[in-house]
C-alpha cells in the first residue's frame, strides 16, 4: 500500500502560529508584557478563540518596540505618539533596503496632505502622497550627503 505524499509548505511570516507563552519566550519577555503592548494599542495579536496568536512578523515587530524602548529610552506614550506622525522605519531611521524586504512594517501614521474627511480613497491617495514626498526627501538627503 502506497503512502500519499504530503507536500510540505512553507509557513508565510504572517501567519499567527506563536501562543503568548511562546512568543514571549521568543522575544524574551514576560507574557504580561505582551498584553500591556496589546492594551497600549502598539500590537494587535490574533485572537483565535480566546488565545492570543503571534506571527513571525508580530515578533519581528516586538523586538522592534523592545529595541525601541530600552535601546533608544522610548517611553511607551512617546512611542505611540510618534507612530501617529511617521511609520515605523522612519523612527528606526532604517536603511531603504532594509525597510522594503522587512515584512513587519507598521505604519499608523494620518496621511498630512489634505484629503476629505471619511474618503477611503482620497486618504490612502493622500498617504502614498505622503510616501513619495518621503522617499523624494530621503534620496536628496542622500545625494547631498554623498556628494
Amino acid at each position: 500500500m502506497a503512502r500519499k505524499k504530503t507536500e510540505i509548505q512553507v509557513i508565510r511570516s504572517d501567519v499567527p502560529i506563536y501562543p503568548i507563552g511562546v512568543a514571549a519566550k521568543l522575544v524574551n519577555v514576560h507574557p504580561r508584557t505582551l498584553r500591556i503592548y496589546e492594551q497600549e494599542g502598539l500590537i494587535q495579536p490574533a485572537m483565535i478563540g480566546n488565545r492570543r496568536m503571534f506571527s513571525a512578523d508580530d515578533i519581528q515587530w516586538i523586538t522592534c518596540l523592545r529595541t525601541f524602548i530600552h535601546e533608544e529610552g522610548i517611553s511607551i506614550p512617546g512611542l505611540k505618539k510618534l507612530l501617529e506622525y511617521i511609520p515605523c522605519w522612519e523612527v528606526a531611521d532604517c536603511p531603504h533596503d532594509v525597510c522594503s524586504q522587512c515584512s513587519a512594517r507598521v505604519d499608523r501614521c494620518v496621511p498630512k496632505t489634505l484629503h476629505r474627511v471619511g474618503d477611503e480613497e482620497a486618504r490612502i491617495e493622500a498617504k502614498n502622497s505622503d510616501v513619495a514626498k518621503r522617499k523624494k526627501a530621503a534620496i536628496k538627503k542622500k545625494h547631498r550627503s554623498s556628494g
